[in-house]
């Protein structure tokens, strides 16, 4: 089988990128022929590792060049980038007479499915129904997120299957006849996992307003008053990494709150921690989450749109925590802390939980769900 992935670049950091990176070597391996386009690459380096065997192909569009521009010249531009992007992603498709093109919800989704190359296509998304309008700009930015908002559901309709991540979210598209729910899969297997004894707890994330490890900070000023012992490390990287270094030193949580660069081998991280927290205002299926369990760790998250309550069976193997509600925030991770039965309780069925998103548990759901649509064409091989 031949499988093409549209991408805007692989060199991300990103939870999307590492799913990405996943599947395409898990394919590599079975013997599929898997080619990555990408459209923003620019040179740089895959930030996660890639089997050989996966082609790779960048088409030069550079669509981040419009980034802190007007309105006035993205709409433009966007247009003439669209125009050479799927004149580009035409050529090579039908050069490369691909099985399965798959988009990632990316620049090429209101054209993928309309390009003549003879393959199947599939639509999968990595964030919420509601993504869009929890940006929470005003003004004529809110209309145009209101407009791309109604366009997602438009496109979605439009491809031979839309994949989500979540019974959730599955619900916010309403009853469309070609949506799927397929979870991400654990990014690994551990070798060994946390004993949950380290007074550290960790979080994940770019450092952004999605993220709002702002919170996570603010209630750290509390948690420090009744155990001072704990450190909170958070890795990831991002444009308010300035502001929430200002907040740590402010609240005097210098070298207790640490902000760390992003780690490529994270699973060594999570074995250093005790406990995992999320603070998300909206997530698709939060791969911190996925990882945290794998490696034995009990989750507290905000219960955010979408993928904490798939995972999450609250009071079980973590706490699900109201949006923003930053005193249960702070209450629960103190439970944690104060009590290390509860703490080996949930870390172990965290352990048990993570079974449910083991690669070939999720990957078998893809390759039926690639079988399905082969017959349904009559691709059968």
């Amino acid at each position: 089988m031949k499988i093409v992935y549209c991408i805007a670049a692989t060199s991300n950091s990103g939870g999307m990128e590492r799913v990405l990176a996943n599947k395409a070597n898990y394919f590599a391996r079975m013997g599929f022929e898997v080619h990555i386009v990408t459209t923003d690459q620019a040179g740089k380096p895959n930030f996660f590792p890639l089997d050989p065997r996966v082609q790779q192909h960048d088409l030069g569009i550079n669509y981040v060049h419009n980034n802190g521009r007007s309105l006035l010249y993205k709409v433009l531009s966007y247009g003439q980038k669209q125009k050479l992007h799927r004149k580009r992603l035409t050529v090579l498709l039908q050069n490369l007479k691909a099985d399965i093109s798959i988009s990632m919800f990316d620049h090429e989704v209101s054209f993928l499915q309309r390009i003549p190359d003879g393959s199947i296509k599939i639509l999968e998304i990595h964030f919420s129904r509601f993504k869009r309008l929890q940006y929470g700009r005003a003004g004529i930015w809110a209309l145009v997120n209101q407009y791309r908002s109604k366009q997602d559901l438009r496109y979605a309709q439009q491809y031979a299957r839309f994949v989500v991540l979540t019974h959730e979210d599955r619900g916010y598209w309403g009853d469309l006849p070609n949506i799927r729910v397929i979870p991400n899969a654990n990014s690994f297997r551990p070798t060994t996992v946390s004993d949950r004894k380290e007074h550290k707890v960790m979080a994940v994330g770019r450092y952004d307003d999605q993220k709002c490890f702002a919170d996570l900070i603010a209630a750290w000023a509390t948690i420090r008053q009744v155990q001072p012992g704990w450190a909170l490390h958070i890795y990831g990287q991002g444009p308010l990494q300035g502001k929430l270094q200002a907040q740590i030193v402010q609240l005097g949580l210098t070298g207790v709150v640490r902000l760390e660069a992003p780690v490529k081998d994270i699973e060594s991280a999570y074995r250093q921690h005790a406990m995992l927290a999320m603070t998300s205002r909206y997530e698709g299926l939060p791969m911190a989450l996925l990882e945290a369990q794998a490696c034995g760790l009990p989750l507290v998250a905000y219960a955010c749109k979408c993928g904490p309550r798939d995972i999450i069976r609250d009071g079980e193997n973590g706490f699900l925590v109201p949006e923003g509600d930053k005193a249960t925030l702070t209450e629960r991770l103190l439970r944690l802390m104060e009590d290390e039965v509860l703490r080996q309780q949930m870390g172990q069925a965290a352990e048990r939980r993570s079974l449910d998103f083991t690669e070939d548990v999720v990957m078998e759901q893809w390759l039926n769900l690639f079988s399905e649509l082969q017959t349904a064409h009559g691709k059968q091989r």
